[in-house]
């Protein structure tokens, strides 16, 4: 990995839970040693997309990704589109509707519309969805570049509960599921008791750019709501796509 890649990553490990790190726990979280990680501190401060917190002498993210992000959403709006999909689907499914985009080689969610039950599934912007343990990662890799594919499936494949896919082999079965499919679903793989289920949005290359996704307590789903959530989720991904210019391939399997 590149050096400025992983000063970038660095980035990565700050989120709604953890929005300020101390040097030696971000050090030991990016796998580096203190020296390096204040190295690459430094230079993101400079630019001004990390910075220091005088009071507790702790880091955090910087104004200046505010200034990216302002820039980003003018001139390729993402979230000002997905936002009234999700508000829909949400209102539609009464569960928790988010999308994510892909960035560089992660999946990040850009938008969340909160389910109106008190019992919910909480998701939070900005979060970082693994590839192969979420809905979303699943049909994400379903229709992504092969190369991305293929490298997301080389990568590790951490656990996140029992039935986390952690193979090659159990990754590439619900990645061909998915994709026979058109939707990726995720029983209880990254977080107890959550079910999830997603579609890809398309960009302007037939490639996946994102996803679409709901995700509802396990307690919860029934094959009637299961049917709801994939008849609106379908709806969703499709004036996702069209709201930021994709087309779907012609490939695309209606959910079933």
């Amino acid at each position: 990995m590149r050096t400025v890649e992983k000063a970038l990553r660095l980035l990565d490990h700050f989120d709604g839970r953890t929005p300020e790190l101390g040097l030696s726990d971000l050090a030991r979280r990016a796998g580096l040693d203190k020296a390096t990680t204040l190295r690459m501190l430094s230079d993101l401060a400079a630019a001004g997309l990390a910075e220091q917190n005088p009071a507790t002498r702790g880091w955090r993210i910087g104004a200046g990704v505010l200034r990216l992000a302002r820039i980003r959403e003018a001139t390729n709006p993402a979230a000002s589109v997905l936002r009234p999909i999700l508000e829909a689907l949400a209102a539609e499914t009464g569960e928790t509707a988010h999308a994510g985009l892909r960035a560089g080689r992660d999946l990040v969610t850009v938008a969340v519309a909160d389910s109106p039950r008190a019992a919910r599934v909480m998701v939070e912007a900005g979060l970082i969805l693994p590839l192969h343990a979420t809905a979303s990662g699943i049909a994400f890799l379903a229709f992504a570049e092969p190369a991305f594919a293929a490298a997301a499936v080389a990568r590790p494949l951490p656990p996140f509960t029992a039935t986390t896919p952690v193979t090659p082999e159990a990754l590439a079965a619900a990645v061909a599921q998915a994709r026979a499919r058109g939707y990726g679903e995720a029983d209880q793989t990254y977080e107890p008791d959550v079910i999830g289920l997603a579609r890809p949005v398309f960009g302007p290359d037939g490639h996946a750019t994102g996803t679409v996704a709901v995700a509802t307590p396990a307690a919860r789903m029934d094959d009637a709501l299961r049917a709801r959530i994939l008849d609106a989720l379908a709806r969703a991904a499709d004036a996702a796509t069209r709201g930021m210019g994709g087309r779907a391939p012609r490939s695309l399997t209606p959910a079933a």
